[in-house]
């Protein structure tokens, strides 16, 4: 019983029928308690997937209204005997705005029904999840947006270039070490933007496609190397309902975003172990952003988001950034590399727009090419 009143209120939660105390009340019990927050997501599914049923019913009796309108009329008959070309554009006058409603109402349930199918196929799970990085279409639209850039300024991007990906990552040693998802790097070339708009070269120096983490390193003479890294890279769990935030670049590359939300899960999309769930607003451009908790540790690194569930994204967890480290000295091709990760200490508060202000010139926006 107290499983179908937990319900009714998630439902109307979900419809807008709370008040507004009702639904601030809620949203503080939903983000305390992850098993709630849970079924608010899988119901919300739940309801989305009723709403294409019933589409697709009014989709089949406004179908089957139409036909019996053509068969009561004699301009259609079971053995399809074509009409008359002026019957046919009498019969065309009298039934488009029928027929436009129905190849309207045929076309989403024709987009909805493949959203169904990927979602519960156990073949294309992997379609439940939409990686952060932005397209180059996103990239080249920044461009306009800014002025063409990369054409009107000295871009360190090579000429003949293409640029094939992008997204964010961070500092995590002095000597311009930056960590990023691997599936940032779509392309054999790198730059990274800092926080006031300027390029670096960078090389790609390795790439973990299970891990979905890349190493990369500044080498460029303008960068100014740091004294040290203001955060830490924690190394434990994180506890459900912590509050986290991000810093990355879904929009221009000298352009910042801050984001906020809390774990949700401990394990990722299908109970994956080396990811967390979180509840976040993520948009492309934030892989390879860092995940921050209150004490500025970072916890995870941004990578996805759930395509059908509003506001589930998933990162990867910090502990991860050890093993690549691992794996990068146990390459005997990288054994020059000496890399020490950054154990934090230049910030000590725990005042959010002092922690960004700090944590801004760490964090860079990239871009891969061929």
């Amino acid at each position: 019983m107290e499983d179908i009143k937990l319900l009714e209120t998630i439902e109307k939660y979900l419809t807008g029928e709370m008040s507004a105390q009702e639904r601030e009340l809620f949203e503080t019990i939903r983000k305390n308690t992850p098993e709630i927050d849970q079924m608010v997501v899988e119901h919300n599914m739940f309801l989305q997937h009723m709403d294409i049923y019933a589409n697709r019913r009014r989709f089949t009796k406004l179908t089957e209204k139409t036909f019996q309108h053509l068969f009561a009329a004699g301009e259609w008959t079971l053995d399809h005997t074509v009409p008359s070309k002026a019957k046919m554009i009498q019969l065309w006058n009298k039934y488009k705005k029928v027929a436009a409603i129905a190849a309207s109402v045929g076309g989403f349930i024709a987009l909805t029904t493949s959203a169904i199918i990927m979602y519960f196929s156990p073949s294309l799970n992997g379609n439940q999840l939409l990686q952060l990085s932005k397209a180059i279409e996103v990239i080249k639209k920044n461009q306009q947006v800014q002025g063409h850039l990369l054409n009107e300024v000295k871009s360190k991007v090579p000429e003949n270039a293409k640029l094939i990906s992008g997204g964010s990552g961070f500092l995590i040693d002095p000597k311009g070490f930056i960590i990023t998802n691997a599936h940032v790097l779509k392309g054999n070339g790198a730059i990274v933007i800092n926080n006031i708009g300027q390029e670096l070269h960078a090389s790609i120096i390795y790439a973990d496609k299970d891990l979905d983490l890349a190493l990369l390193k500044i080498v460029d003479e303008d960068f100014s190397a740091p004294a040290a890294i203001p955060f830490s890279i924690r190394k434990k769990m994180t506890d459900l309902g912590e509050e986290i935030f991000t810093l990355g670049y879904p929009r221009n590359d000298n352009d910042i975003v801050y984001g906020k939300g809390y774990l949700s899960a401990q394990t990722g999309y299908d109970g994956d172990s080396s990811t967390y769930q979180i509840q976040i607003s993520a948009n492309p451009g934030y892989s390879g952003a860092p995940l921050f908790n209150d004490k500025g540790e970072v916890i995870g690194i941004m990578s996805a988001r759930q395509k059908l569930a509003e506001g589930v994204a998933f990162a990867i967890k910090s502990n991860k950034i050890i093993d690549l480290i691992a794996s990068i000295k146990e390459n005997d091709d990288k054994a020059e590399i000496k890399l020490k990760i950054s154990k934090g200490g230049l910030s000590n508060t725990t005042n959010r727009k002092d922690q960004i202000n700090i944590f801004k010139p760490y964090i860079f926006s990239v871009r891969s090419y061929n």
